[in-house]
């Protein structure tokens, strides 16, 4: 007999939605309603294997049931905003999976499974009802059942009888004599569940209990009196409608399954950030079953799958410049055509003649590698190759007859004069000559940076620059100190090893920088963001990271140990889960416990073949299994325990203070990065991990000033695109989102509502970010016509920014490369991709990379002007860090007035743009406080 399933959407939403940690894809929209809702329907279908489906959704707005009690649900929280955002998405996305979705206005997602239930009665095809709700529970006959995927129990009559007391006929009285505090539905006092099965059992219905109640005792019969006026409203109330018209459904053959939509699909993954296994699982119609298809060739009219064609670039593929790569990798038996020739340094006298060369007066910077074991700030040196010339190349290491005391002492005059030096990641130079009692001055190059300015893009190892300009093969730092647990001190390492590969170095490192500066000064703006930005700040954060930032350790500590009882409380509910004690660090333990002892179906596997636990695994289990939503949460507080609460107390250094590395030739926008530790990714979201920002503290009798950028890259938009309607917004000093809601929705400004805006705001940031009508859709719940209409407003209302995303695709397209408001080039090698998919996400990557990368240019101008400021004015004040848009300063309270005075204006000067830059400035005594 055929197979109907009625899914309570609206059910599963809120079990999904509470069942799962806070997940959030890159860009912290959360999702996790989202993929717990997807795991569900995977789950349902697999154990209903349905012919055909609806999923049922609560419509917004009022009911019948509010008109026959005004109370009714008046006690409902609002919904979470988190939640809320995620419905629309969600159910977009269970109709691309070809899933029928129902949304009935005037009744709710019950009244609709009830009468598609007795439509299928009618029709002679049985009914699973997949819901966690009991009152649903009152449907149950011959022809349906209950499947509760929690426990993964189908409750036929006895079931139902089992788990309430009650045969389903008679679950309206129970529910009505208990009543409903989720709904608001008035119950009989002090009636729960036992009570209400008992007085069925023993009386039947409404009817007889209210015959029986004169005669009830004590307090429970006083109540019972007291319910009886409103039972019969009650029961009205509970009582699920199953005569309801459905629109759109004027027979079961209209909940057959559909054929998934690929394109929707693709968008809605990469949107989300869900994989296309996850959707793949969920599919109304899989791999298999009658009519199921791929979901990455949709059928076309004609039956044929239609091929979706290429984008023609603007110029034809022969005439477009080449992007630049890495080049050819070395044969196995390459050899360098020539030696570099060097001069040892092991005596007083060889010392004096290397100082000598250095004070000759040079056009070129004098380039220098550097031998040292440990991290940069603690150096222990073992040696310095030094190229003056292309003939003049000098390796002086540490040895009987010559010191490395006696070498440093002998050359801090030269590396402390304005001599110009050059370096390979000068950063990391400078710390380890600071920690040599050396402080380099003078102009300082530094070759990773000049080729990170001429091609973010690509590897800036130094062996990759010497082979990519110079064709040489360089010995590398691992050949010749080894690798990992192999890892030699310089001690250990043959001198002759150790002098060729500094030799090799120092001279790579000047014939690279020659060639780099060449290719620079043919270039003027590239040169400018090299000699303006890039050069100028490698002091800055060496000087930031020097200083570090102080951690309350404390704090820390007591957070950890808080967590650790936590944890332990995870793990004893994991074994009582599990049955038996377990490492519960062992996938393998946890997969026999999960899919052999438990008999849990198995949802993918590894490479190797064995099940899978992984996060995805995991999370889909957790919406119907304790030990796994058990499992998630330990691993959270585990990671976020041992990354941060225990990990940043270890890594206090000598001087109280954390120091973390700033990348800056990392990301190819121009944005810098943090590492060891990451102080720019700390949680924030949730409450331990907001603890942590609290945890960095200002020294005693100082305070910790914190300066944050608003809204700048949509100001960036506004700037690039010269879009009249922007520009004369961000120049009124209008909020902007608003002024957007006020032009796409055709309202006054005055009379813009908090939802328009919210919806303007997703629009603003949705299009910088190149998001489509479709993902416009997703986010703002609205039908994806709706969205379309809204997106095609906003561009006629700010033309402006359809005409610079279309010039900016059409651009990167010819270039290969899209440009900052400085110059900075930011390369985009997919958007010459044969792949539709790929390269309309290089497109948006083209879009949005250059809002990325002025705002990356702009904040390095900020500091650059910041810390010139600090030191002109001889402050005590510190620059500590800078996340994305956010300075951080340390100030002692006599300068606290005035660094919050200027820190906005340097800011705010940092670029000139066609709209004001805008700083916001807080101060605490903690990063938190301040923030």
């Amino acid at each position: 007999m055929p197979k109907l399933l009625l899914i309570d959407g609206s059910n599963y939403l809120f079990r999904a939605y509470h069942a799962l940690p806070p997940l959030t894809t890159s860009t912290g929209e959360p999702t996790g309603a989202i993929k717990g809702f997807l795991g569900m329907l995977s789950r349902v279908h697999s154990l209903a294997k349905p012919d055909m489906a609806a999923v049922i959704f609560d419509a917004p707005g009022k009911t019948f049931r509010h008109e026959m009690y005004p109370e009714y649900k008046a006690n409902r929280p609002p919904m979470p905003d988190d939640l809320r955002v995620q419905i629309e998405p969600l159910e977009k996305v269970v109709a691309a999976l070809g899933w029928k979705v129902l949304i009935v206005p005037g009744i709710e997602a019950d009244d609709v499974i009830g009468s598609l239930s007795r439509m299928a009665k009618r029709e002679g095809v049985k009914s699973v009802v997949a819901t966690g709700d009991k009152d649903l529970s009152q449907l149950v006959d011959d022809d349906v059942v209950i499947l509760n995927t929690m426990n993964t129990k189908f409750y036929d009559r006895a079931g139902v009888i089992e788990k309430y007391g009650v045969p389903p006929e008679r679950m309206i009285d129970y529910l009505a004599l208990m009543g409903d505090k989720v709904d608001n539905v008035p119950g009989i006092k002090g009636c729960g569940p036992k009570t209400a099965a008992k007085w069925v059992a023993e009386f039947g219905g409404i009817n007889e209990i209210r015959a029986a109640a004169p005669a009830m005792k004590g307090k429970i019969g006083e109540n019972l009196r007291a319910g009886l006026p409103f039972l019969d409203e009650a029961v009205a109330l509970v009582t699920v409608k199953c005569d309801a018209d459905i629109p759109g459904v004027s027979s079961l053959a209209d909940l057959a399954f559909g054929p998934s939509d690929a394109d929707a699909l693709n968008q809605f993954s990469e949107r989300w950030e869900i994989s296309r296994t996850t959707l793949a699982r969920a599919e109304a119609l899989r791999d298999g079953a009658p009519g199921a298809q791929s979901a990455a060739m949709p059928a076309q009219a004609g039956g044929a799958p239609k091929a979706v064609p290429a984008a023609k670039p603007r110029v034809p593929a022969e005439e477009r410049p080449e992007l630049p790569t890495e080049g050819e990798p070395f044969p196995e038996d390459y050899q360098n055509p020539d030696a570099i020739p060097f001069t040892e340094v092991t005596d007083s006298d060889q010392l004096d003649q290397l100082v000598a060369a250095l004070q000759t007066p040079r056009t070129e910077p004098v380039a220098v590698a550097l031998l040292y074991d440990g991290a940069p700030r603690h150096a222990d040196f073992g040696g310095f190759g030094i190229a003056v010339s292309p003939k003049e190349v000098y390796v002086a290491q540490s040895s009987i007859g010559l010191s490395i005391d006696k070498i440093a002492a002998a050359l801090k005059p030269w590396f402390e004069s304005s001599a110009p030096k050059i370096f390979h990641d000068g950063k990391s130079a400078l710390h380890a000559l600071a920690a040599q009692e050396i402080f380099a001055a003078g102009t300082v190059d530094d070759v990773r940076l000049m080729d990170y300015t001429l091609e973010a893009h690509l590897s800036h190892d130094l062996e990759k620059i010497a082979r990519r300009l110079l064709r040489r093969k360089l010995p590398t730092r691992d050949e010749v100190l080894g690798k990992g647990a192999k890892r030699r001190h310089w001690r250990e390492v043959e001198p002759e090893a150790s002098a060729l590969l500094l030799s090799e170095e120092a001279a790579a490192i000047r014939a690279a920088g020659s060639v780099l500066r060449a290719r620079l000064d043919a270039d003027p703006r590239l040169a400018s963001i090299y000699d303006a930005i890039e050069r100028p700040l490698l002091p800055v954060l060496y000087r930031m990271e020097a200083v570090g930032i102080t951690l309350d350790a404390k704090l820390l500590r007591n957070e950890s140990a808080e967590l650790g009882v936590e944890i332990e409380k995870l793990a004893q509910a994991a074994e009582n889960a599990a049955g038996r004690p377990f490492n519960l660090a062992s996938p393998k333990q946890l997969a026999e416990i999960l899919f052999v002892e438990q008999k849990i179906p198995v949802i993918k596997k590894t490479a190797s073949g064995s099940p899978s636990t992984d996060e995805e695994v995991l999370s889909e289990l957790a919406l119907d299994y304790p030990l796994p939503k058990i499992i998630l949460e330990h691993r959270r507080l585990t990671k976020l325990k041992s990354t941060y609460l225990d990990k940043l107390p270890l890594m206090i250094d000598r001087d109280g203070r954390v120091h973390t590395t700033f990348g800056q030739a990392v990301a190819v926008t121009g944005r810098l990065a943090s590492s060891d530790p990451n102080l720019q990714n700390i949680p924030a979201r949730t409450p331990e991990g907001r603890r942590i920002r609290d945890a960095f503290v200002a020294q005693d009798g100082w305070t910790i000033v914190d300066a944050d950028y608003s809204q700048v890259e949509l100001r960036i938009m506004a700037h690039l695109s010269q879009d009249e309607g922007l520009l004369s917004a961000f120049a009124r000093g209008e909020d902007v989102h608003r002024s957007t809601a006020s032009e796409v929705f055709g309202v006054p400004l005055d009379r813009v509502t908090p939802d328009e805006r919210r919806m303007a705001k997703v629009i603003n940031f949705g299009l910088i970010y190149g998001m489509s009508a479709f993902g416009l859709a997703q986010q703002l719940g609205l039908d994806r016509k709706v969205a379309a209409a809204y997106v095609e407003r906003y561009f006629q209302r700010f033309p402006g920014v359809r005409r610079y995303m279309d010039e900016t695709r059409a651009r990167a397209a010819e270039d290969g490369y899209v440009e900052t408001v400085f110059g900075r080039r930011l390369w985009i090698p997919d958007i010459r991709s044969s792949r539709p998919m790929v390269r309309a996400g290089a497109e948006r990557a083209a879009i949005n990379a250059p809002m990325q990368g002025t705002a990356a240019d702009i904040i390095k101008r900020a500091m650059i002007s910041v810390e010139n400021w600090i030191r002109d004015e001889k402050l005590k004040a510190l620059l500590l860090l800078q996340v994305h848009d956010e300075l951080v300063l340390e100030v002692p309270e006599d300068e606290v007035e005035l660094v919050k005075t200027k820190l906005p204006e340097l800011m705010a000067g940092a670029a000139s743009l066609l709209v004001p830059l805008i700083a916001e400035v807080g101060t605490g005594r903690t990063w938190g406080e301040s923030h």
